[in-house]
């Protein structure tokens, strides 16, 4: 299971919306020196995260919490989001290859079997998303336990 730290911000029907602020590893983007971690922070802004988690301890607006999500779930989401475009980028530019010949067609052939993968990815997670087996409904994380 991994765990993370998060404050609940609001409930709904068996579910709380949690928010995490997003932390670096060193700390230093207070600091104007370091790495350029603090200048990506400053152009982009270190937001909270918020999302959803089963409320499986009927906790209340304002607790800390512990949640988490298992590892299963995020290597197959890892597989979806990673590896299903670059297997259909691959597959779409040996096929050019092997048929259309020229340098360009290859790199036109690759971008689309790339963007054709990231759009079933993303039909895949949302079409099926009403079905019990999907990956999205198994994809919410649970509140473990109040944080110390």
């Amino acid at each position: 299971m991994i765990e993370e730290f998060a404050v609940v911000t609001q409930r709904l029907d068996g579910f709380v919306m949690l928010e995490v602020e997003r932390r670096t590893a060193c700390g230093l983007c207070g600091q104007k020196r370091g790495c350029g971690n603090a200048t990506w922070g400053k152009l982009l802004g270190h937001q909270s995260q918020a999302f959803l988690a089963k409320n499986t301890i009927d906790v209340k607006v304002g607790d800390s919490v512990v949640v988490g999500i298992d590892e299963k779930i995020m290597l197959s989401t890892v597989f979806y989001l990673y590896l299903v475009p670059l297997i259909s980028m691959l597959i779409a530019a040996l096929a050019a290859d092997q048929f259309l010949g020229h340098d360009l067609w290859v790199a036109l052939f690759a971008a689309l079997g790339l963007v054709l993968g990231f759009l079933w990815v993303k039909g895949h997670l949302t079409a099926y998303g009403n079905s019990k087996t999907s990956l999205r409904r198994q994809c919410h994380a649970t509140v473990l336990r109040l944080a110390d």
